[in-house]
């Protein structure tokens, strides 16, 4: 298909006259009746010789109904189709649509001598079409008979009219509601070209429609309605599910491995040739898993397409604290071996380095995994999914005692060492009578993968939770629902990727060009923001500020360790409790921030203050993954890791750059009917031209056997290609109704509320407005109403 560079719909009228319609492709939409429609407007090549006003090709309606604009018998047309173009132009400025009703092939040669055009009421609907049993509702009749028609037949080497019928037995539109007539409704190639660039973006329907209504200037000017875009949008998808899905998201892998050498991917297929589980990452995740795959967050609740196969991101947080990307999947089960084979895939192209803590949510398949697969690594469970369980399995706690929320918080959330927690959990099971509850044994035996107080010496780069893989989640919301296909979301998710770095390198100009402000006199102050990001640098300085808010006093000391107590300026608690080592060339805070985060606390701080310790940043105290330069190094097995960069010779560079000249052309040409007219032959002129150029570079690739780049990469894919068959999709999921949520929610979110209680006889289920005992009692008064009318009759 050929690009419509321009987005108005002038482009398709008077540069499309009478015989270059022949030149448009016969592309097809299909209506809510079921009938297919010609993809052109067949007005938009109405002869201008004969007198229309086509205007913009849609809407632009003529005042005058007659004379010439009307047809007659004997009235010539050098073409069939300019015979269409005129009396379809004609019923839409009288208020009715057409279509052709009869064709007549002469008997020699078999060639087309005569077409008969009728109104698009004519005749009957079918006796054996009114009998069918139908599930929907019928739809309302349009044929009544009406025998209004032009017939015209071949007479030399012109079309003749031969009868005119002008009379119409219905009542007739203006123009300005015939355009919401089917014979008269179309889907423009530029409006195609929007409509698949919005729907890509997660334009929903609605929307679409209402940036066609601002470009037409007008609804009544789009030349559609919004069932004419969900057909043409239903019409692709049926045309890709005939390619097939997985064959063409293999297809995309293959090409994006042609043209990005660090890109790699893996596809399972069962023994029918159906595809399984997928995983892909791009040189940009594998590079960014070598800087900041220290920390990895797993989370697999997102249900994303047709099949129902979990999303499973892998993702972290890099230098300027945002979500980072380090490859996804798709799987087709969450069982042990899909992990299995998941993570030892994700391993090997992260060039076999494992993380040092993974999160996940409380999953045993998971666990599993990491456990073959990943044993040295620190498992840690999702605080917030374990925290989320408890009002599930401790109702009756929770509604019996109004403390107990309070207590099981401060014991979670605000306990500083283990020690504090072991007494706080051991006084709550006591004093709530939970010493029996087998699921919080359970938990509580894995209180090392969960409980902030065991987990404050493991490094996690400040995260607690899956919220990064969360983060992901929601910004495909907006993109994929339940029914897209996997070859689709590989597309939406590489938009994601685009749009993370992109951010990156926002923050990275951002630090680079910008000087950060200071809110002390302290040297450390200036060294820290030198050194770190502005993010990682604001958090440090915010430490460092409110320092001076707690007072140091030295409690003990340990050899060569000196032991400080710290507290807030004006209370006896907390005490935080600082190590010095020998030189004060490290410090240890019970609230170990810098082990959790890698940036020192504020405990820490007042303490070197007190010791006027502040006139530098010590190297050991700098993390490197939170400095400016993280990335400074090289991945050298890792090629092309900036991911693809457009040139002057990529045909989107080049049609982007002509858009917006046209644009530009647009508006000057549309302030005036002169310069209207002026742009519109050139524009006709240009495009004749190059449909010429066209057809000779066609020929001669065709004689000389020359093929394009997009063809050798096409031929190098297949080449590449390692399946001897096609490869089936996965079984397809079908569901009834509204689409299901696509995240898999926590028992928490789906537990049914609390039961209504009527006010008069206090019974859950109902309120008092339809109350069963006040409905028998009205009851009881209608009959002994009736009853009297009655006897009073007699």
């Amino acid at each position: 298909m050929k690009d419509i560079l321009s987005s108005s719909n002038s482009d398709e009228v008077d540069v499309m006259m009478s015989r270059n319609c022949r030149d448009i492709e016969d592309d097809t939409i299909e209506t809510d009746s079921g009938v297919q429609q010609d993809d052109m407007n067949v007005e938009d090549c109405v002869n201008v010789e004969d007198g229309v006003d086509v205007g913009d090709g849609i809407n632009n309606i003529s005042s005058s109904s007659s004379g010439v604009f009307e047809p007659f018998v004997g009235k010539e047309f050098d073409e069939v189709e300019d015979a269409q173009a005129f009396y379809k132009a004609y019923a839409r400025r009288t208020g009715f649509a057409t279509r052709t009703n009869h064709t007549r092939l002469s008997k020699e040669d078999r060639k087309l001598i005569l077409v008969e055009y009728v109104c698009s009421r004519e005749g009957f609907r079918r006796e054996s079409q009114k009998q069918i049993e139908r599930k929907i509702p019928e739809p309302a009749e349009t044929k009544i008979g009406c025998k209004a028609t032009m017939c015209i037949k071949k007479d030399c080497e012109k079309w003749t009219v031969c009868k005119f019928v002008r009379e119409h037995n219905h009542e007739l539109l203006t123009p300005r509601s015939t355009s919401l007539l089917r014979g008269h409704r179309c889907v423009t190639r530029v409006q195609k070209k929007l409509i698949l660039t919005l729907n890509e973006s997660g334009v929903p329907t609605r929307k679409i429609m209402s940036v066609l209504s601002k470009e037409s200037g007008g609804d009544f000017n789009i030349g559609c309605i919004g069932k004419d875009v969900e057909n043409y949008l239903g019409n692709k998808r049926r045309k890709l599910f005939k390619e097939g899905d997985a064959q063409r998201l293999y297809a995309y892998f293959l090409d994006r491995q042609c043209k990005e050498p660090g890109f790699v991917y893996s596809m399972q297929v069962d023994e029918n040739g159906c595809m399984g589980s997928c995983f892909w990452a791009d040189a940009r995740s594998r590079a960014a898993y070598q800087y900041f795959g220290d920390v990895v967050t797993f989370d697999a609740t997102y249900l994303t397409n047709i099949y129902k196969m979990p999303f499973v991101p892998f993702s972290g947080v890099n230098h300027h604290h945002q979500t980072i990307m380090f490859g996804c999947a798709l799987l087709v089960n969450e069982t042990a071996e899909s992990y299995i084979w998941l993570l030892r895939t994700w391993q090997e192209a992260m060039l076999g380095r494992a993380p040092s803590t993974i999160i996940t949510d409380d999953d045993k398949a998971m666990a599993k995994a990491i456990g073959v697969v990943l044993p040295n690594t620190t498992h840690r469970l999702c605080l917030w999914h374990i925290l989320q369980k408890f009002p599930e399995h401790l109702a009756h706690v929770y509604n019996k005692f109004p403390d107990f929320q309070k207590d099981f918080r401060h014991c979670i959330h605000e306990t500083i060492t283990t020690d504090e927690f072991e007494q706080e959990w051991s006084s709550i099971l006591g004093k709530y009578s939970l010493l029996d509850n087998d699921w919080l044994q359970n938990l509580y035996n894995r209180r090392d993968k969960w409980v902030p107080a065991y987990l404050r010496t493991t490094f996690c780069a400040g995260m607690s939770t899956t919220q990064r893989s969360e983060s992901m989640n929601k910004f495909f919301k907006d993109y994929v629902r339940s029914s897209t296909m996997v070859s689709d979301f590989v597309h939406q998710y590489e938009k994601a990727l685009d749009a993370r770095y992109f951010k990156e390198k926002e923050k990275d100009v951002q630090t680079k060009s910008t000087r950060a402000v200071m809110k002390t006199l302290w040297k450390i102050e200036s060294d820290a923001a030198s050194v770190y990001t502005r993010k990682s640098f604001m958090i440090f300085q915010d430490e460092l500020f409110n320092s001076q808010r707690y007072i140091p006093t030295k409690v003990g000391k340990e050899g060569e360790r000196r032991i400080y107590g710290v507290i807030p300026n004006g209370k006896e608690q907390p005490i935080y409790h600082v190590t010095l080592d020998s030189g004060d060339a490290k410090a240890i805070c019970t609230c170990h921030m810098f082990e959790f985060v890698g940036i020192l606390c504020r405990h820490v701080l007042c303490v070197l203050g007190k010791k006027s310790k502040l006139g530098m940043l010590p190297h050991h105290y700098i993390l490197e993954r939170w400095t400016i330069n993280a990335k400074s190094q090289t991945i050298l097995d890792i090629p092309n890791s900036d991911g693809h960069v457009m040139t002057h010779d990529d045909p989107m560079m080049r049609k982007s750059k002509l858009m917006m000249q046209f644009y530009d052309i647009a508006e000057l040409g549309s302030q005036s009917p002169q310069k209207y007219n002026h742009l519109s032959l050139a524009l006709d002129k240009v495009h004749k031209e190059l449909l010429f150029m066209e057809d000779i570079e066609g020929e001669k690739n065709i004689e000389g056997g020359n093929m394009s780049q997009n063809d050798s990469q096409v031929l190098k894919s297949q080449v590449v290609s390692n399946f001897s068959q096609i490869l089936q999709d996965p079984p397809r999921v079908l569901t009834k109704g509204r689409p299901k949520a696509l995240r898999a929610k926590n028992p928490k979110e789906t537990q049914s509320t609390k039961k209504r209680r009527c006010s008069i006889c206090k019974i859950e289920g109902h309120a008092k407005n339809n109350c069963p005992s006040v409905r028998d009692l009205g009851n009881t008064g209608g009959n002994i109403s009736q009853n009297l009318d009655l006897s009073g009759q007699t």
